[in-house]
C-alpha cells in the first residue's frame, strides 16, 4: 500500500507529550463564523509516549526534570548510533542476500518529535496505573504484525498481517483497505500517517483521517440515534459542545475489528472523544473507551495533537494497492511450484 505524500519530519516541532500547563492560561480559542470554537485544520497526533505506562513508574503521571534529561540523552545517543549505521550503509551498500528479509520499513518513514518540558509517562491516564484494564474472561484476542502469518479463524479482527493467504479475507483490515491501523476511532499514535483534518459547519463536523482517507461525518446537537440494528466499521458518531470542547460519542460498532490493541470485539463499545484547543498549534485530544464485553473497566487516554502547516494528500489504498494483489499472486506461484515439484518427482 502506498504511503501518503505528506511526510512527517517537517510538521512536529514539539514532543507530542507536552503538558498543557505550557499553554498560556489566557488563550482565547478562535471562533468560526457560527460562533463555535474553531478546531479546523490538519493536526498530527504522533507521540513517543507509550500508550501503557512502564511498570517502574507506578502511578507517576509525569516525568521529572531529571528523567526528561536522561531521556533526551538516550535519544541523542540513539540518533548518533543510527547516523553511524547509515554511514556504514553508504560505505557498504550491498543488497541483502537472497532469501534475507529486508524489513518492512526503515527510519525514514517513522514519525518522530522532540522533547518538551513536561512529559507524561503514558498516554493512558485512567486507570491511575496507566495500564489497560484487565480483559474479561473469554474475551477474544487476536494478534497480528509484519512478521509471519499467525494461524487463526475468520473474521480477522486485527489490522496488519494475516492468518493465511488463501484469499483477501485472511488478511488484516488495513491490508484490505477497510480500516487503517491508526485511523481510529480513537486515534492512537503509530509509525506514520498520524494526521487528521477537521472541518466544521454550523450543524456538522467532519473528522478525516490521513490513513485510508476515512471521513467521519458528525452531526452536532440533538439528533436522533441510529437504529441499533445498523452497525458500522467506525461506528456512528454524534457530537455536541461543552464550553470550548467538542465532545463526540460513537456507538453502533459492528464488532468486526479490535476494540483496542490485540483485544476484540467492540460490538457494545461506547467511545467518547473530546477535542479542546489549548493554543494556536495544540489540541487536547482525550478519549474514553467503555467496552464491557472486552474489558473489566473503561479507560481514558490523552493524546496531544500539533497543528500541521500543510495539507493532507489522498492515501490511495484500494486505488493503488498492489500489495494485496502481489501477496496473493506470490502465494499462488509458490503453491504451483510445490505441485509442479511433486508431479515431477512422482513421474521419475
Amino acid at each position: 500500500m502506498k504511503s501518503s505524500l505528506l511526510f512527517m519530519f517537517s510538521f512536529v516541532s514539539v514532543f507530542s507529550g507536552v503538558s498543557f500547563a505550557q499553554t498560556s492560561g489566557d488563550y482565547q480559542v478562535p471562533r468560526t463564523e457560527y460562533g463555535q470554537p474553531d478546531l479546523q485544520g490538519v493536526w498530527n497526533f504522533s507521540s513517543n509516549i507509550p500508550m501503557s505506562r512502564p511498570s517502574q513508574y507506578g502511578t507517576q503521571e509525569f516525568l521529572t526534570a531529571e528523567q526528561i534529561q536522561e531521556l533526551v540523552a538516550r535519544q541523542a545517543a540513539s540518533a548518533t548510533a543510527a547516523d553511524a549505521a547509515a554511514a556504514q550503509l553508504v560505505v557498504n551498500p550491498d543488497a541483502p542476500d537472497a532469501g534475507d528479509n529486508p524489513g518492512g520499513y526503515n527510519d525514514f518513514w517513522f514519525e518522530s518529535a522532540g522533547i518538551g518540558d513536561v512529559v507524561r509517562t503514558s498516554l493512558i491516564v485512567y486507570p491511575e496505573d496507566g495500564q489497560l484494564p484487565a480483559a474479561r474472561e473469554g474475551a477474544q484476542v487476536q494478534r497480528g504484525g509484519l512478521g509471519p502469518d499467525i494461524a487463526g479463524t475468520r473474521p480477522v479482527l486485527f489490522t496488519v498481517g494475516g492468518i493465511a493467504k488463501d484469499g483477501p479475507e485472511d488478511r488484516g483490515l488495513s491490508e484490505r483497505c477497510i480500516v487503517g491501523f491508526n485511523s481510529g476511532p480513537p486515534f492512537t499514535p503509530s509509525l506514520y500517517n498520524n494526521n487528521v483534518q477537521i472541518f466544521q459547519g454550523k450543524d456538522t463536523a467532519v473528522i478525516m483521517t490521513e490513513m485510508i482517507h476515512d471521513a467521519r461525518i458528525v452531526p452536532l446537537g440533538e439528533k436522533p440515534a441510529l437504529d441499533d440494528e445498523i452497525r458500522l466499521w467506525s461506528g456512528d458518531s454524534r457530537g455536541w459542545w461543552e464550553g470550548d470542547a467538542l465532545v463526540v460519542e460513537t456507538r453502533n460498532f459492528n464488532g468486526l475489528r479490535q476494540s483496542f490493541g490485540s483485544r476484540g470485539h467492540n460490538y457494545e463499545a461506547v467511545l467518547t472523544e473530546k477535542f479542546t484547543r489549548t493554543s494556536y498549534d495544540n489540541v487536547d485530544y482525550q478519549f474514553t473507551v467503555d467496552d464491557p464485553i472486552t474489558f473489566t473497566d473503561k479507560f481514558t487516554a490523552i493524546v496531544p495533537m500539533t497543528k500541521v502547516a500543510g495539507q493532507l494528500y489522498e492515501y490511495a489504498c484500494h486505488e493503488g494497492n498492489y500489495g494485496m494483489t502481489n501477496l496473493l499472486r506470490g502465494e499462488r506461484v509458490e503453491e504451483g511450484m510445490v505441485i509442479e515439484g511433486a508431479t515431477t518427482s512422482n513421474s521419475r
